[in-house]
C-alpha cells in the first residue's frame, strides 16, 4: 500500500501497509486539545473505522516535545465563558467532545497503540489510557492534572487508572496531580515498554506491522472481547461529567486556571 498523508489544522494522518499513524500537531501548545483538534480526531477515527480492514492498526503520537498536555488551558477562560467546547444552545448536552475521545478510541475496530513521546496530562492521559497498548519514550511524563485545575478526572481517566494500576496508585495520581516519569510508569504497568526518543516510532511501527499481519476479523473480535470486560466508557464519562458540573465556574476553579496562566501558586478558598 502506498503511503498517503492527510493533514488538517491540528493533526496529521498517515496510512501505510495497513497501519495508520495519527500525529497530534500543535507542538507550540504541547499538543493541547482545543475543540478543533478534538473534532478532527473524531473525524479521523470515523474515517479509519470505515477503512477497516484496509487499515488494521492505529498509532497515536504527538509532534514536538509533548504527546498531549490535555485541554488547552490558554483557551479555557474564553471557553468557560462560552460553555466550554459544548453547544452554547444547549445548557447541558452531556460530556464534551474532548471527553468523548476515550470511548471513541475504544469503539473503533482497530487496535490502537499510544506512542507517548512526551507529557500526557489530563485528557491527554485519557487518550493514552484508552489505547490498547502504550509505548513510551524516555522523555514521557504522565499526570492526572485535573485536581490542579479544581476538577475531577474525566476523559475516562477515573475508571481506566484504577483498572490498570489498582485503586491505591490511581488515587495517589488523582489526589496529588503529581508528574510521573516513564520509568515509574513502566514499573507500575501504565506502559508496556520504554524506548529512546529516536527509537519510539520505529518500535511502535514495528509492533503495529506485527499486529496488522494477523487476520483482521479475529483481531477486531479480540479487541471487542478484551474491552467487553471493562465498564462502558460512555457511562463513565457521563458520571465524570456530572461530578464536574458543580465544580465548573467555582472560585477555586477560576483561581486554578488563572494561577496556571499567571505561573503562580494558587490560593484556594473552598468555594
Amino acid at each position: 500500500m502506498a503511503i498517503t498523508t492527510t493533514d488538517t489544522n491540528s493533526i496529521s494522518l498517515k496510512r501505510h501497509d495497513h497501519v495508520a499513524v495519527i500525529t497530534l500537531n500543535r507542538p507550540d501548545r504541547l499538543n493541547a486539545l482545543n475543540r478543533q483538534m478534538a473534532q478532527e480526531l473524531h473525524d479521523s477515527f470515523d474515517a479509519l473505522a470505515s477503512e477497516f480492514p484496509d487499515v488494521r492498526v492505529v498509532v497515536i503520537t504527538g509532534s514536538g516535545r509533548g504527546f498531549c498536555s490535555g485541554a488547552d488551558v490558554g483557551d479555557m477562560p474564553a471557553r468557560m465563558a462560552e460553555g466550554g467546547d459544548r453547544d452554547p444552545n444547549n445548557p447541558d448536552p452531556g460530556p464534551s467532545i474532548t471527553m468523548q475521545l476515550a470511548p471513541h478510541i475504544r469503539e473503533i475496530p482497530q487496535p490502537v497503540i499510544a506512542a507517548v513521546n512526551g507529557v500526557a496530562a489530563g485528557a491527554g492521559l485519557g487518550i493514552a489510557l484508552s489505547c490498547d497498548i502504550r509505548l513510551a519514550s524516555e522523555a514521557a511524563r504522565f499526570t492526572s492534572v485535573f485536581i490542579k485545575r479544581s476538577l475531577v478526572p474525566d476523559a475516562g481517566v477515573s475508571e481506566i487508572l484504577g483498572s490498570l494500576l489498582g485503586s491505591g496508585i490511581a488515587s495517589e495520581m488523582a489526589y496529588t496531580g503529581r508528574v510521573y516519569d516513564a520509568e515509574w510508569a513502566l514499573a507500575k504497568g501504565l506502559v508496556n515498554n520504554i524506548f529512546a526518543a529516536d527509537q519510539l516510532m520505529i518500535k511502535a511501527n514495528e509492533l503495529a506491522q506485527e499486529i496488522s499481519a494477523n487476520p483482521p476479523l479475529a483481531m477486531k473480535a479480540t479487541k471487542s472481547l478484551m474491552n467487553s470486560h471493562y465498564p462502558d466508557l460512555n457511562k463513565v464519562i457521563e458520571t465524570e461529567h456530572q461530578a464536574n458540573k458543580p465544580l465548573r465556574g467555582t472560585a477555586d476553579q477560576t483561581e486554578a486556571v488563572q494561577a496556571f496562566l499567571e505561573k503562580r501558586a494558587p490560593n484556594f478558598v473552598g468555594r
